[in-house]
């Protein structure tokens, strides 16, 4: 589906009654990556799942960085009339999550964070964002997705699910070149979030793949010490995209952490 705000299309999937889940995608992902929760959750949920500005279904707009995502996620919220809600982020899907709580906390049940880490980029991470910049502008996306592919997913996937590893290699090469430009400013330049840990005063999940190389399994501890009460799932068998990786596992997590929710 795709609906209008602020003058830009957003492309959206809005499937199930209950608990309202939104779930915000990685780099350079499109919300076909939340495919296996889409109204697979064991507890009853609304899961939406959008396409972040630029990706997907989802028009380009003037470079916002995470803060420009989170935005978007809140007026996607708006139209489709969900004053709070559960929100779900995988690596750059998790600084927009970080960035939905700086901005718009009143709006938020619960958090999910998934195979992401709340500092900034190195200086050398940053770097490596401006030569990708001049690879998907040289040479376009699949330039990208040769590149990422093997770190995006786990040895054990690489090894028994060359299916999905092709699946999603084909997301990443359709996805446009200027979204990818602008995402890699937005991860470039985005904050740290470590001070905000301390802010998160609702209910926290935080999932990660044990064979996660680009936001590994030390991230995720760091994350769980810094927010009060939060609860930590290692995923066994998963890189950095465990959700599809390993989705009967990250759905009974997920199912788990809702049930908690409508249990308090």
């Amino acid at each position: 589906m795709i609906t209008f705000t602020n003058g830009r299309a957003i492309g959206y999937d809005d499937v199930g009654s209950g608990v309202p889940v939104l779930f915000l995608h990685g780099f350079p992902h499109s919300r076909a990556l939340w495919a296996p929760q889409l109204g697979a959750l064991a507890t009853p949920a609304r899961t939406i799942c959008m396409d972040l500005r630029g990706f997907g279904e989802s028009a380009p707009g003037e470079p916002g960085g995470v803060d420009g995502y989170a935005d978007d996620a809140a007026a996607l919220l708006d139209v489709l009339g969900v004053e709070r809600a559960v929100i779900a982020g995988l690596s750059m899907g998790g600084y927009a999550t970080f960035a939905f709580w700086r901005r718009h906390r009143a709006r938020v049940r619960a958090l999910v964070l998934c195979d992401t880490k709340a500092t900034a980029d190195t200086e050398a991470a940053r770097e490596a964002r401006l030569k990708m910049q001049a690879l998907v502008t040289e040479r376009g996306s699949m330039a990208v997705a040769n590149e990422m592919i093997t770190g995006m997913v786990g040895r054990t996937t690489r090894e028994k699910n060359p299916e999905l590893v092709d699946e999603l290699h084909r997301m990443m090469s359709l996805a446009p070149v200027q979204g990818i430009v602008d995402a890699l400013d937005a991860l470039r330049m985005r904050p740290d979030s470590t001070p905000t840990l301390a802010t998160i005063d609702v209910p926290t999940l935080i999932c990660v793949g044990d064979e996660d190389v680009l936001t590994p399994v030390k991230e995720a501890r760091a994350m769980h010490l810094g927010i009060a009460g939060s609860r930590l799932e290692v995923i066994a068998g998963a890189g950095h995209v465990s959700n599809i990786e390993r989705p009967a596992t990250f759905n009974h997590v997920l199912s788990e952490f809702l049930v908690s929710l409508t249990a308090q």
